[in-house]
């Protein structure tokens, strides 16, 4: 059984061209945009920090200088905040004084979210490892914990994977990697992947519970990507190798994120605007004023 205390490895694969938020992300990645007060990637991390993931792993490619510079300590700013007797702005930075260890690899040719994984072997070690997309916000602030209970259940469990998932309309399925259960799923409970089926048609889909994001995974999925082929325009798909892994009969789980845990997912515009409108209006120091002026702007323009 894997030693608990070795389980702080985590990677964000942040490679994307984010072509569906254009022209937002024309000379920024789509993780830097914010959502309230924050940018997209600094949730996350704030997410890992919070589930005990300390040591980060970034897979980036062109034009992602900006999430580096985020995360970089900024001596310079805190000293023109300091003299300029703006000390109350220096919360705001409290991130970067996090007991967290930042690395970055880049992927130079975008051949899919496989082969993005495939850049963290050397990162990873024989250790098993997270990951959490650079798109999408687990929770409300992400104050979600299920990386932790997935963490709890892989450690238990002995297995190649543990794969988070959140239930979808039927319409909507041909948009994700969709699970098909061995049994039906139990609240709060983890369930045997017998397969997972990437963007099936609704006639064909074995079920509504969509990947969620985040995956923590053994190095047996680098096996499993080494042998995957290339798909649709020539990517890696990471889907394909979970399920290799499966019919290679590794135990592969699943967890569905809990009742009231949504997924915030960064990668359009119509679930971008709903993200910020949310973070926005529920903020702890001006989350009320906004809803004032939501309701005001709402009865002005009925």
């Amino acid at each position: 059984m894997t030693n608990r205390l070795s389980l702080h490895n985590a990677v964000i694969p942040v490679a994307g061209l984010g072509t569906r938020m254009l022209p937002a992300t024309k000379s920024q990645p789509k993780e830097m945009l914010p959502v309230g007060k924050r940018p997209v990637v600094q949730y996350i991390v704030e997410e890992l920090e919070k589930n005990e993931f300390n040591r980060i792993l970034f897979i980036t490619g062109a034009g992602k200088h900006s999430i580096e510079n985020h995360f970089d300590y900024d001596p310079v700013l805190i000293r023109y905040l300091r003299e300029g007797g703006k000390e109350e702005l220096l919360e705001e930075l409290e991130f970067e004084q996090k007991d967290l260890r930042f690395f970055y690899t880049r992927q130079r040719t975008q051949a899919g979210l496989g082969d993005a994984i495939m850049h963290a072997q050397e990162f990873a070690g024989r250790a098993p490892f997270a990951v959490a997309l650079g798109d999408s916000i687990l929770g409300r602030h992400a104050q979600s914990q299920t990386l932790s209970r997935m963490r709890e259940i892989f450690l238990d469990n002995s297995c190649a994977a543990i794969i988070a998932f959140e239930t979808v309309p039927m319409e909507e399925v041909h948009q994700y990697g969709i699970a098909a259960p061995e049994t039906p799923p139990q609240p709060n409970e983890a369930f045997t992947l017998r397969d997972v089926v990437e963007k099936p048609a609704q006639g064909e889909a074995p079920s509504q519970l969509a990947i969620a994001a985040r995956y923590i995974f053994s190095p047996a999925i680098f096996d499993a990507l080494s042998e995957t082929k290339p798909g649709k325009g020539g990517e890696i798909q990471l889907t394909d190798a979970i399920r290799l892994l499966i019919r290679s009969g590794e135990k592969v789980l699943g967890l569905s994120l809990p009742p009231g845990e949504t997924r915030y997912d960064i990668g359009n515009f119509e679930s971008y605007f709903q993200a910020f409108i949310e973070f926005a209006l529920t903020d702890p120091q001006l989350g009320a004023k906004m809803r004032d002026f939501t309701r005001e702007l709402l009865e002005t323009e009925n």
